[in-house]
């Protein structure tokens, strides 16, 4: 076992009395040790549970024949950050929960391990470890939130982004604060990860598709018992895959991200995907070019329309049957391969020989999809050669083709301020720049502009791009993740007021109507800005991170 170097024999003594102070005996010491990370807090709705979560999945080890043994990593609340100085934090705390789940499971070598994440960078975050490390693993989540009922039309559901754009509503005179509270003392009525498919839970939808979470992962409500059974069956289940020796790098292949993007696709998930795959596969010695998203897109139809561009929300997938219908109909299609091994040590064959649409409403036949091609785009131009992402499953048609005037600002506090004073106007491109990795630094998301606008209307009429991120929540011509970004005098920063930019979806294009030898001139005079943060660990990441378009990890 991989843990003998840290139990066994005679030299070992001095260790295996640590672990009795902790209160291990001699039969659990010498049973596999699996690790246990816990991002439980009191700080996420989605992580308030996990205690819960965790103490199943000790159960399932236990009755399995292994010992747990449990330790924490951080987490943030992506909506709590969302739009001050906090959401500089977000993206990097990817890389430190990466970081110090290595650090536990070397310092304390244990022999398999079992991830417990719910919300946006954690879940990634973990399997980024999970790569690294490769030993047995699994990811076994909290679980999606359930939507509330809208006080104001109890026939409607809502959810986080319908608050965001209630803010909206009320900065255009189109709501007043009174019904604002209502929606916001309605809107997140269990604990879970936000109810509709947002980064947190398009990531662990993902994390079923790849292969590295148990079947119903991705949609079994938080507060469903359920969930609880599942978390048994995961401590259950890494004991299978140490006994089989099946590890990450076994299980995350080319082939299952593959299969990972036809999910997303097929779900309409969120950009941030982009982001979190590359920087698993980086781990995993792989890389997924972004040229393959818009390879994938064109064969994978968008067949599920859940909120923020669609009606439904993660419940309903569930009902629906969840990921596995999703991808028994798309093996039927023949747009999935079937032979991937995943953590239940069966293939993914096997896991959906029983799945079955159950509500073709919610998922819709490949014949009858909702979009022919699939949730995410890739858009390149001289403005973005290396590429920038849209949700295009959440655009309006009319918004696929624009050409307009940029209104450029230097922040995201900038334009937002333009836009809560009514200063955006009809057919306008918002620039946003200076928010990438290393620019913002940290890539904030974009979730305060894009629900402002969505909030007054707007977003049939308005573009926004920049060179930061946007939430899954976000819907409309939002496109993000511009690389090179504006903070390495890319073309992005040399964008003036007034200029005419041209998106176009269809054609996977964006372009910067200026000629090639006016912005050779602005780039000449160009002057790097003053980093916004100087001291402390968000200093340190934008001197490490990478591009966008390379999954923003460390060089």
């Amino acid at each position: 076992m991989r843990s003998d170097i840290a139990k066994k024999g005679v030299a070992r003594a001095p260790h295996r009395s640590l672990m009795k102070a902790v209160g291990f005996t001699d039969e659990e010491i010498n049973r596999p040790l699996i690790g246990i990370a816990n991002s439980a807090n009191e700080l996420i709705p989605g992580h308030i549970h996990l205690n819960q979560i965790v103490d199943a999945v000790k159960a399932g080890v236990r009755m399995a024949g292994g010992t747990p043994m449990e330790f924490s990593t951080i987490g943030v609340c992506d909506g709590i950050a969302m739009n001050h100085a906090g959401m500089h934090y977000s993206l990097a705390s990817r890389e430190l929960i990466a970081d110090s789940i290595e650090v536990s499971a070397m310092a304390h070598p244990f022999d398999a391990i079992v991830l417990v994440p719910n919300c946006d960078k954690i879940v990634p975050g973990m399997l980024m470890a999970a790569a690294r490390l490769n030993i047995p693993a699994i990811c076994i989540s909290g679980g999606p939130m359930l939507p509330g009922k809208n006080p104001l039309d109890e026939s409607k559901k809502i959810d986080l982004i319908s608050v965001f754009e209630a803010v909206g509503a009320v900065k255009s005179g189109k709501m007043g604060e009174d019904e604002m509270q209502l929606i916001e003392n309605a809107a997140c009525p269990t604990c879970g990860s936000c109810a509709g498919m947002f980064t947190a839970n398009s990531m662990n939808c993902l994390t079923e598709a790849i292969g590295m979470g148990l079947p119903g992962n991705g949609t079994i409500p938080a507060p469903f018992s359920e969930r609880i059974r599942l978390a048994k069956e995961a401590g259950m289940a890494i004991m299978e895959l140490l006994r089989h020796n099946i590890t990450p790098r076994q299980i995350m292949t080319e082939t299952s991200f593959r299969n990972a993007l036809a999910v997303d696709m097929a779900l309409g998930c969120s950009t941030n995907t982009v982001l979190h795959l590359k920087a698993i596969a980086h781990e995993s010695g792989l890389d997924i070019p972004l040229t393959l998203i818009n390879e994938m897109s064109s064969k994978i139809p968008h067949i599920c329309s859940l909120s923020p561009g669609g009606k439904d929300h993660l419940v309903d997938l569930y009902y629906a049957g969840g990921i596995q219908a999703v991808l028994k109909t798309l093996f039927d299609a023949g747009m999935v391969d079937e032979s991937c091994i995943t953590v239940t040590s069966k293939t993914v064959a096997e896991n959906i020989k029983n799945a079955r649409v159950k509500d073709s409403n919610v998922i819709r036949p490949i014949s009858d999809p909702y979009h022919k091609e699939g949730g995410l785009a890739v858009l390149f131009g001289n403005i973005a050669k290396e590429g920038c992402v849209v949700k295009q499953s959440a655009v309006k048609k009319e918004m696929l083709c624009h050409q307009g005037p940029a209104r450029v600002f230097d922040s995201e506090e900038a334009a937002t301020e333009a836009i809560m004073s009514n200063t955006i106007k009809k057919g306008d491109v918002i620039v946003i720049r200076y928010e990438g990795p290393a620019g913002g630094p940290g890539m904030r998301e974009m979730l305060t502009p894009t629900s402002a606008i969505a909030g007054m209307g707007l977003d049939g009429d308005v573009a926004l791009i920049t060179d930061g991120r946007f939430s899954g929540g976000t819907k409309g011509a939002s496109i993000g993740h511009i690389s090179p970004e504006a903070m390495q005098g890319s073309v992005l920063a040399a964008v003036e007021e007034g200029d005419q930019i041209k998106i176009d979806i269809p054609a996977k294009s964006i372009e910067l109507l200026v000629s090639d030898e006016e912005i050779k001139r602005r780039l000449s005079k160009w002057i790097r800005p003053e980093p916004k943060i100087k001291t402390g660990y968000m200093a340190r990441y934008a001197k490490l991170v990478t591009s966008a378009g390379n999954g923003a990890v460390f060089a």
